[in-house]
């Protein structure tokens, strides 16, 4: 049995809890990285094609994707550096037609625990930060002591930068031409040396994407990935998260377990907890 890590320990009662719903739907179109192929469904059967003698009738589809498509988690086997994945491991010994024999998303073990949203959209007065905005140390900082919720070693961390709401806009949220905001190697290293168990955000890529150079350098990839064994969540969906004010929240977080595979879909949910004595606590 997978061990589920982050959760507090105890029954948790879902009463009166609001569930908020953190995943793009998918569908053919959406934006993605260039470096990924692209997500496609199509109906393989359709009502009418076949009718049972009762006359019953299914259709059904066939769906091919790239594991970095839409919302998804990045797999420790996703990013090397020097030939290494995370812990040493040499990243060509480690990898097959079949996939990888390590650091596969397979390994993730579902989260079901304390998150804390860091919301620096709104920590600079703003519903969207600027394109190729760099999230420096400072802001990471600041935004905690605004949220009064500390990040803590093991447990998950999102970035708001508001970026969800150029979804509809691939162009402008890819960031290939204007850039698109996200932290830079400060932030990385803070974030890094904080220990969380993983993190996640709103852009196609947990990253500064400048103005210009698309994804031809990822550092903070290989910071986290690499160095840290951090694993990352990209292209969540945390407007109505942020909207709802609330910086502390039980996130349940279990992307599909593709043996080998190097990310994976997921679908967060935030669960909103209602204090008994009146205000709301995660």
């Amino acid at each position: 049995m997978n061990q589920v890590h982050g959760y507090p320990g105890g029954q948790v009662s879902l009463g009166g809890a609001r569930v908020v719903d953190l995943a793009h739907p998918m569908r053919r179109g959406m934006p993605q990285s260039p470096n990924h192929p692209p997500f496609r469904m199509l109906l393989e059967r359709r009502h009418g094609d076949m009718v049972r003698a009762d006359g019953g009738s299914a259709a059904n589809e066939l769906i091919v994707t790239g594991g970095h498509v839409g919302t998804h988690v990045d797999a420790l086997a996703h990013v090397s550096h020097g030939g290494l994945l995370y812990g040493g491991l040499d990243a060509a010994e480690t990898q097959g037609h079949e996939g990888f024999s390590r650091h596969g998303i397979e390994e993730f073990p579902p989260y079901v625990g304390r998150a804390v949203l860091l919301d620096i959209a709104a920590l600079h007065g703003l519903p969207t930060l600027p394109a190729g905005y760099e999230i420096t140390v400072e802001d990471l900082e600041a935004s905690e002591k605004a949220a009064g919720a500390e990040v803590r070693a093991g447990e998950a961390l999102l970035l708001g930068t508001g970026w969800s709401r150029h979804w509809d806009d691939p162009a402008q949220f890819t960031g290939q031409e204007q850039g698109a905001p996200g932290p830079g190697p400060a932030a990385g290293a803070w974030i890094a040396a904080r220990g969380v168990g993983l993190v996640g955000g709103e852009t196609i890529a947990f990253e500064r994407i400048a103005p210009g150079r698309g994804h031809s350098e990822l550092p903070v990839h290989r910071q986290l990935l690499v160095e840290a064994g951090i694993h990352i969540v990209e292209t969540m969906r945390l407007t109505e998260l942020a909207a709802s004010g609330r910086a502390e929240f039980l996130l349940v977080l279990a992307p599909l377990p593709v043996v080998g595979a190097t990310g994976a879909p997921v679908r967060p949910l935030a669960v909103l907890h209602e204090d008994p004595q009146g205000g709301e606590a995660w």
